[in-house]
């Protein structure tokens, strides 16, 4: 005899459910004429390739190799006219993004809602050199920041949508003098030393000099720092300084986060694309997605929570 696909099936059949009997219920052939084949395969291979008694059919040692050999067979026919499905090449979303606090709960659920995409990041600390990037078609799509009347300059390639405004805060070492207060005038912070990000092409750090200048006072003492939170909030800790943070800023212990006095800084957060490189439908997911995330950083800052309720507590707000 030769053997055919139709006798390893019914090796693979006997091997699976341990009985000649529920391997021919399982081909919907009848019991002796499993039995027969099988018997006619051993022969003609010349050795048992099962012990069988009142219990049901066990492979042996020879019996397995064949079987194996017998499934890789099987796998094979089966795949013979298949063509493997041709995988689609996921486009890549270029992202230049400046250091804000969404950036990274706004990728995460990006990659939720755009699973299509392939998203590749670029961190850039200055606003303009972000608009550079995607007026020269550098980056499709970035995060960026600027201020209340310094809004985002940039040509018709490129648009922009504010994502969230927030007010600036400032962080102190938890033995501060103004430790106690719920909120900081900034002229009570003349004498203290600063520590300040570099300009960012945007307006930072004018309008923070500026809002000192309407406090009455120039800092004494400005250290230049553009590095991480927590190596700043270390710094700070040690009472090397203070610094303007980011109103969601989880401090770190020996850190306060305080609002300031009459909100006199506020910063925005800007979703900006090239609409020749972004669909409509793109844009909305990130914008979603980075709204998102604000909402989360929002919530595991009780500082900002309680400012907001002080400053917009009222009927009707």
């Amino acid at each position: 005899m030769e053997l055919e696909l139709r006798h390893l099936r019914v090796l693979c059949a006997v091997a699976d459910t341990g009985s000649v009997g529920r391997a021919a219920a399982q081909l919907g052939y009848s019991q002796p004429a499993v039995s027969t084949q099988l018997t006619r395969i051993e022969r003609h291979l010349g050795e048992p390739l099962f012990e069988r008694d009142a219990s049901g059919a066990r492979v042996t040692p020879y019996g397995a190799e064949v079987v194996d050999q017998a499934r890789d067979v099987l796998a094979r026919a089966d795949a013979i006219g298949h063509r493997p499905a041709a995988v689609r090449p996921r486009r890549t979303l270029r992202v230049a993004a400046t250091n804000s606090p969404v950036l990274s709960g706004t990728l995460s659920r990006a990659r939720t809602r755009l699973p299509e995409l392939s998203l590749t990041m670029t961190s850039v600390y200055a606003s303009s050199r972000i608009v550079e990037l995607l007026e020269e078609g550098a980056a499709d799509v970035a995060i960026a920041a600027d201020y209340p009347g310094m809004e985002l300059r940039h040509s018709a390639a490129v648009r922009h949508r504010g994502i969230v405004t927030e007010p600036t805060f400032v962080a102190l070492p938890d033995r501060h003098r103004l430790r106690q207060y719920a909120q900081v005038q900034l002229a009570d912070l003349a004498e203290d030393e600063w520590f300040l990000t570099p300009d960012d092409g945007a307006g930072w750090p004018g309008v923070f000099y500026d809002a000192c200048t309407a406090a009455g006072f120039t800092p004494v003492a400005v250290h230049e720092f553009l590095g991480d939170t927590a190596q700043l909030q270390t710094m700070i800790a040690d009472g090397l300084g203070v610094s303007m943070v980011q109103p969601t800023l989880r401090p770190i212990p020996h850190v306060v986060v305080k609002p300031l006095a009459g909100s006199p800084l506020w910063c925005r957060y800007v979703l900006a694309w090239r609409p020749d490189a972004v669909t409509d439908d793109i844009v909305d997911a990130l914008f979603q997605s980075a709204t998102a995330a604000y909402r989360d950083l929002v919530a595991q800052a009780p500082h900002l929570r309680a400012w907001a309720s002080r400053t917009w507590s009222g009927p009707g707000v």
